[in-house]
């Protein structure tokens, strides 16, 4: 009798785990979404200035890429 209340508790602890490992939280990463930005001109050098330009145009950041240093703007994607 002892015997099979162990072997209950190992089988209820051992789905337990499974559960558990199953259900936890997901670490989803969000992609992002970049677009060109209007209203920067010239070559892009400064990040921060890129990004301040960005974020006039309703973006929460931007940054400067390519080998013609445009600025683009990024966002979150839905």
């Amino acid at each position: 009798m002892e015997r099979s209340s162990r072997l209950f508790s190992a089988v209820v602890l051992v789905f337990l785990l499974v559960i558990s490992t199953e259900v936890g939280t997901k670490v989803v990463e969000a992609r992002i979404c970049e677009s060109p930005s209007y209203r920067f001109r010239g070559i892009c050098v400064s990040r921060n200035n890129c990004a301040n330009i960005c974020k006039t145009e309703g973006f929460p950041g931007g940054r400067c890429r390519g080998f013609r240093r445009r600025c683009f703007c990024y966002k979150h994607c839905a």
